[in-house]
């Protein structure tokens, strides 16, 4: 079966994961709360652009979301209720905890419509390129019958159990990803202090043990000194809010989390809540800043 699919949510990652699935031949409808961009990505793609999500929820099979919050997500699952048909399927590819997966999850169930918890990472490039890791939590059939519009968002989709799995998963990226922006970020730092020329750093290192995928990607921005929105402090802080919530309901304190979360509050504080994580770099700059040159006679 073809799965007409609905995209909510036109955001940074939104709009290249709908063009995506336009390329795959699956896009049906699109919506966000910005009417101008709905109008603008539908005419380029040419698809529905329904006013109401129910309206889009009632053209569709399959409905993918990729909203901000927790409150964003069942905020759509109730407005889409009216117009969603039993059989189809919601894939919620947002960030958000488990707990508010499972309530989707619930409240969907009783109009007999499945809910894949299904959280994204890969970053923009990814969402433009259909590269993304997806991590899913829910039905296995549901899994199964979602596979089409999963291949065509990413190039690798996991199912790791029942709902809220999928979040679960995405907190553990969340929080390798706090630990890997800070030591990136800490490096340069360091060897913007000695002096090093950093692009052939970057060129070297990058091919080395210690290298990832935020090195090669986002330490070019720590060089120019400009942060344009990839994946943005104020949303990782929102997702490692998460995680702290998630450890705290074992009675652990993650200190990767609590010292990112104290930094994030910081560039938040200083304007820079918009831009991409990279620029944690600003406050790690700043430390050697404030030191005085090292005697290198």
């Amino acid at each position: 079966m073809t799965l007409a699919t609905g995209f909510i949510g036109l955001g940074a990652m939104g709009r290249g994961m709908a063009r995506n699935l336009h390329r795959a031949g699956l896009l049906a409808a699109i919506w966000n709360r910005t009417t101008d961009r709905t109008a603008e990505l539908a005419a380029e793609l040419d698809c529905a652009a329904p006013r109401r999500p129910a309206e889009l929820a009632s053209l569709c099979n399959a409905i993918v979301l990729c909203v901000s919050a927790d409150a964003d997500v069942l905020e759509m699952v109730d407005e889409m209720l009216p117009g969603l048909r039993a059989g189809s399927i919601v894939i919620d590819c947002s960030t958000v905890s488990a707990v508010t997966a499972r309530a989707a999850a619930q409240r969907l169930a009783e109009c007999g419509v499945d809910f894949l918890d299904a959280p994204v990472s890969g970053g923009v490039e990814g969402a433009r390129d259909g590269t993304l890791a997806i991590m899913v939590g829910g039905p296995q059939a549901a899994f199964e019958k979602a596979r089409p519009v999963l291949a065509a968002m990413g190039r690798t989709f996991t199912h790791f159990g029942l709902s809220g799995a999928g979040q679960a998963a995405k907190a553990t990226n969340q929080i390798m990803c706090a630990g890997i922006i800070q030591a990136v970020a800490e490096a340069m730092a360091f060897a913007k202090a000695e002096g090093l020329p950093l692009e052939a750093l970057i060129e070297t290192l990058g091919k080395g043990a210690g290298s990832s995928w935020y090195f090669v990607h986002r330490a070019p921005n720590m060089v120019r000194n400009a942060y344009p929105p990839g994946f943005r402090v104020r949303l990782h802080d929102k997702d490692l809010r998460i995680c702290q919530d998630m450890a705290a309901r074992h009675g652990v304190q993650l200190p990767v989390v609590e010292t990112t979360l104290l930094h994030y509050q910081k560039l938040i504080e200083q304007g820079h809540g918009d831009e991409d994580i990279s620029t944690i770099f600003r406050l790690k700059d700043a430390l050697f800043a404030s030191q005085q040159p090292a005697d290198k006679t």
